[in-house]
């Protein structure tokens, strides 16, 4: 019963690690305009950091301009600030009640420079899968060991574990072919 548990744990662990690549993923400039650009910018509002989101109203009017309506007017130019120092290539302008964040064009080279960035962090979330699958495998071994399970039985949960494993990185790879397919996109 406990090795459905670990391939339980393991499936789990697993899908947080995908959800996370997924989660960065959203933060990588496209072609297109999207309020995801601005997830991690981080606002010094009311003596703490909060996320953007949550001291303004993020919308796409355009394909290439995200804008930014602050809920207190006060905070226009604190998140201005923020934008410009969250370095992610964007020049903030406010007309003292929006602000206006247009998108550049993203040239070839930016592109394929974005293309590597997203490569890396799939690579990243196959280490992750990796360290989860030797880590339930080494509990499978501890409990042949003990003598929980027969050796018949750890060859065929490493097995399972390996299968369940290969699912993942496919699915790894397919988010990392569609992200990669909307950056190179014109």
């Amino acid at each position: 019963m406990t090795d459905s548990l670990q391939l339980q744990s393991m499936d789990q662990r697993m899908g947080k690690a995908i959800q996370a690549l997924k989660d960065e993923l959203a933060g990588v400039r496209t072609g297109r305009a999207s309020t995801t650009i601005l997830d991690r910018v981080m606002v010094h509002a009311y003596g703490s950091d909060t996320p953007l989101n949550q001291v303004a109203t993020l919308n796409v009017p355009e394909p290439r301009l995200i804008t930014v309506q602050p809920w207190d007017k006060k905070l226009i130019k604190v998140i201005e600030k923020a934008i410009l120092e969250a370095d992610l290539g964007l020049n903030p302008s406010n007309d003292g009640v929006l602000i206006r964040v247009p998108l550049p064009e993203l040239n070839e080279e930016r592109r394929k420079e974005l293309v590597k960035q997203v490569q890396k962090m799939g690579e990243q979330a196959k280490v992750a899968l990796r360290n989860v699958r030797r880590e339930t495998m080494d509990q499978f071994k501890k409990m042949e060991k003990n003598k929980e399970i027969s050796q018949d039985d750890l060859r065929h949960m490493e097995k399972v574990v390996q299968e369940r494993t290969d699912l993942r990185v496919k699915e790894i790879d397919e988010v990392v072919a569609h992200k990669e397919s909307d950056v190179m996109r014109v």
